[in-house]
């Protein structure tokens, strides 16, 4: 890592990346940068958003997510949860998640599910921010 000003973090897209708590570039990716900030409210600048952020993602002390539970009707498009294997929803899907692409879409699950994708991030989706996803997405 080069340091405090950079984080030399890749993802397989934006809403993996989303999922472990990561925003747009501010630098790199302005207009992402920008829709985000809107959806999240217009607010607050990038190291309020980045200390949010990570609160609702790291479980301290530990290396892994903070996962809660949530009805699966009730969240956006965008949103990881864990199943036998990461599920992204899209409207009436959930695609399984891989390395290197998304599967084949299966019915989107019903009832309580785990979420991966932090609230700070759902609210985000809420309010209009659209990830953008890997070809194999659909």
């Amino acid at each position: 890592m080069s340091g405090r000003n950079w984080t030399e973090l890749f993802f397989l897209d934006e809403a993996v990346a989303m999922a472990a708590g990561h925003r747009p570039c501010a630098y790199c990716r302005r207009e992402n940068y920008n829709a985000f900030t809107d959806a999240w409210g217009g607010k607050m600048k990038a190291p309020q958003m980045d200390a949010v952020l990570h609160a609702a993602r790291a479980v301290h002390g530990a290396r892994r997510l903070q996962t809660h539970k949530a009805d699966a009707h009730g969240l956006p498009d965008g949103t990881f949860i864990k199943t036998d294997k990461p599920l992204l929803l899209q409207r009436d899907a959930a695609v399984p998640y891989t390395p290197t692409g998304y599967g084949a879409p299966k019915p989107r699950p019903t009832g309580l599910v785990t979420v991966l994708t932090s609230p700070p991030m759902i609210s985000v989706l809420r309010g209009g921010y659209t990830p953008h996803l890997h070809p194999t997405a659909g």
